[in-house]
């Protein structure tokens, strides 16, 4: 089971197994395959609901119970902090501790902050939380006008050129040939996002995405760092593949260098988040890239019953594109359930109304509340559920908007728990109680929280459930571990925040489908399913239609049993009924006729790769040979001498004029694009370029640091100025 929201949230630890053979009990004959493919590369393509982290912590738990994998040379790659969290957890319970489960951005961080000072100097620029209000200023100083909702779009388009490695004065261009709906005109963001890199450079602040973009300099420019990287993790796993950027990609190239000691994870039709800039590419081509690799297939859906697996199979046999030509075939391990439910309501308001009414009735028949999802496309949508669930008496929680142990409340209750857990002998509140969970209820009542929700919806209602979840982590702790202080529960509550691992709410979770990605509940509320809607009226192109059908297909595949499917006719009561239910449900819900599927996906098994297959799709590193003094001869080892390719001590034939015209042109090259200097090219690269005097291509290429994609994007210009050429002022960017 992948489950988020089933287990209990202190469950009892299971032994540690055995054995390295006791690991692999309990696995399916696919998942059994993922675990004992140790060596080279692995693919594996995981359907919905098919046990895909059980499969590769099992994995990596076998490799280092065995003696094949060393602990510390594994690093296990996922997308999100709480994920990460998880995988460290089960990993522990299999007795393989020791493994490092970080996301793309920890991991790159971590080495980021280590390698700073070795190679650049000083400490490492401070990191920015948010980057809205630099996108603020940086318009402000520009004087141009963003509203709240320009704001947020134009920050967004920042981050996908950031992650695609699109520099300001690329961006009409890229953003036109991806398709993308630019919230402003092309060029404003364009400048938008330049001043934006400048006003961080003054500052001396980076971003998120600046994590990425610069351990990846640092790695491809110095060749002794990435040597000490790559020695330290040797094997590589990495969770949600088709979830991957390029940017990530290329960092994961540069962890892995000519080894190929990976496995992927990962499913084509769940790629919804292609407006960050993620792409199944990776994941598709990963048999063209590395020929030799096995690639297993799991389709045992442990999560959902036969009905629900019915349509969502169903759903993508309708589907087009490259994704859907891999698609997985499901088959349901469960025992059958209620078909998925169908209704037409005449407007928005009837239609939350009767989604409220029919989770009143599964709580009073017994579901909890928490095991009770409503997913819809928009988070706009969210408030018109909140007032009718709380005209209903339902308790619920909202997913995917600020992140829990971010929320002001429940820092305001971490530091007032705290305060009572080192000085609550003088805190008359705590002077009656004695069990954990009333010492906590009476500190939180300090704080707003009373034994009775708020009526209505809103922020009030928001910080109430916040508080209530604190309630009822302490009363979950104390039936897990009766003997535990209130020092112990907030040392659960900081263990949590470090991996977002937010407490479960006891209430019916409202959340968009991107946000449930991930998630799974007993009864699932898909909401809204009509044209317009989804797909999203701004979903134009084959593509963007594809993704929109990929994201009802994830909404599908939260339920474990129970799935209600509605749309409503019209917006608002009264109104001109022109709304018809979505296209992606033709031929699936009753009384539709039936269109002409694409046939069975691709089952469960194991293909294996051919070691030393031949292919011409991408062409692997060649390996590399010791680098010689081109003066004496002698065998390089510094990273320094091998970008020279000379000692240190031998004369160099440096033409200074040349370097130096090189360092001014560097300099407005990473002006314009918002980078230091060295991302650009490293002195040393630009020493190398000026002793060697390229002419060619070809010649320009054959110098350590002058990687194909420097080559694509600086060759011209650089080869110009070897050649004495003078360039044009706008091709200089002066």
């Amino acid at each position: 089971m992948t489950a988020a929201t089933h287990s209990p949230l202190f469950p009892q630890v299971p032994a540690v197994p055995e054995s390295a053979d006791a690991v692999l009990e309990g696995l399916d004959p696919e998942q059994r395959e993922v675990a004992t493919a140790l060596r080279g590369p692995v693919c594996v393509l995981a359907g919905a609901g098919t046990g895909k982290t059980r499969a590769i912590t099992h994995r990596i738990a076998y490799g280092v119970r065995s003696g094949l994998l060393q602990p510390a040379s594994v690093l296990a790659v996922t997308f999100t902090n709480r994920a990460a969290g998880e995988m460290r957890g089960r990993l522990r319970q299999l007795g393989a501790q020791g493994v490092q489960a970080r996301t793309f951005h920890s991991a790159a961080l971590r080495q980021l902050q280590y390698f700073w000072p070795k190679a650049v100097g000083g400490s490492l620029p401070r990191l920015v939380d948010r980057k809205i209000q630099l996108v603020a200023d940086a318009a402000a100083g520009l004087g141009t006008r963003l509203d709240r909702g320009e704001l947020r779009d134009v920050t967004s388009e920042i981050e996908w050129c950031k992650v695609t490695q699109t520099i300001p004065a690329d961006y009409p261009y890229a953003a036109a040939k991806a398709g993308r709906e630019a919230p402003r005109d092309p060029t404003e963001i364009a400048h938008l996002y330049a001043a934006y890199e400048d006003l961080k450079r003054d500052r001396a602040v980076i971003d998120f995405e600046d994590v990425l973009l610069l351990t990846v300099a640092v790695l491809q420019d110095r060749q002794d760092i990435a040597d000490q990287v790559r020695a330290q993790y040797q094997h590589f796993v990495v969770d949600e593949y088709q979830d991957v950027s390029p940017l990530q990609q290329r960092l994961l190239d540069l962890w892995l260098g000519d080894r190929d000691d990976l496995c992927v994870v990962g499913d084509a039709s769940q790629t919804i988040y292609s407006f960050t800039g993620a792409t199944p590419d990776h994941l598709l081509d990963f048999r063209a890239r590395h020929p030799g690799a096995t690639v297993v297939k799991l389709v045992r859906d442990y999560r959902s019953t036969p009905q629900v697996v019915r349509l969502a199979n169903g759903l993508l046999a309708q589907a087009h594109g490259r994704a859907a030509d891999h698609r997985l075939e499901l088959v349901s391990q469960r025992h059958a359930g209620p078909e998925p439910g169908y209704t037409e309501y005449t407007d928005e308001p009837a239609e939350a109304e009767g989604a409220a009414r029919r989770i009143r009735e599964l709580i009073d028949a017994g579901v909890p509340a928490a095991e009770i999802a409503v997913l819809f496309r928009t988070n706009s949508q969210s408030e018109t559920y909140e007032q009718a669930l709380a005209d209903a008496g339902v308790p619920y929680q909202l997913r995917g908007a600020e992140r829990f142990f971010d929320r002001p409340e429940v820092r305001r209750a971490g530091l007032a728990l705290r305060g009572a857990a080192r000085f609550g002998g003088n805190d008359s509140r705590l002077d009656d109680v004695v069990d954990l969970p009333s010492q906590v209820r009476a500190v939180l009542s300090g704080e707003g929280w009373t034994t009775q929700p708020p009526a209505g919806s809103g922020a009030v209602r928001e910080r109430w459930e916040s508080l209530a979840a604190l309630v009822s982590l302490a009363q979950d702790l104390t039936a897990a571990r009766p003997a535990a202080t209130l020092a112990d529960f907030v040392a659960e509550l900081d263990e949590r925040a470090g991996a977002q691992h937010a407490p479960t709410v006891q209430g019916v979770t409202l959340a968009s489908l991107h946000a449930a990605k991930g998630l799974e509940w007993d009864a699932v509320f898909l909401v809204g399913v009509a044209e317009g809607m989804l797909p999203i009226t701004y979903a134009r192109t084959d593509e963007q239609i594809e993704e929109e059908r990929r994201l009802l297909y994830v909404g599908v595949t939260r339920a474990r049993e129970r799935l209600h499917v509605s749309w409503s006719l019209s917006r608002s009561p009264g109104g001109r009924h022109s709304r018809r239910p979505s296209r992606f449900l033709d031929g699936l819900r009753p009384g539709t006729t039936p269109t002409v599927g694409r046939g069975a996906g691709s089952v469960g098994g194991v293909e294996r790769g051919v070691r030393g297959a031949e292919t011409t799709a991408v062409p692997r590193r060649a390996q590399r040979t010791p680098a010689r003094c081109r003066v004496c001869g002698r065998t390089l080892t510094d990273a320094g001498e091998m970008k020279l390719m000379r000692c240190e001590d031998c004369p160099s034939d440096m033409d200074e004029g040349l370097y130096e015209r090189l360092r001014a042109w560097r300099a407005v090259q990473a002006a314009d694009s918002g980078q230091p200097d060295f991302c650009v090219f490293t002195d040393r690269t630009l020493m190398a370029i000026a002793e060697n005097r390229p002419d060619s291509p070809a010649e320009l290429s054959r110098i350590p640091g002058v990687l194909s994609r420097k080559l694509r994007s600086y060759g011209a210009e650089v080869l110009a100025i070897c050649a004495g050429q003078e360039l044009d002022g706008e091709i200089a960017g002066d």
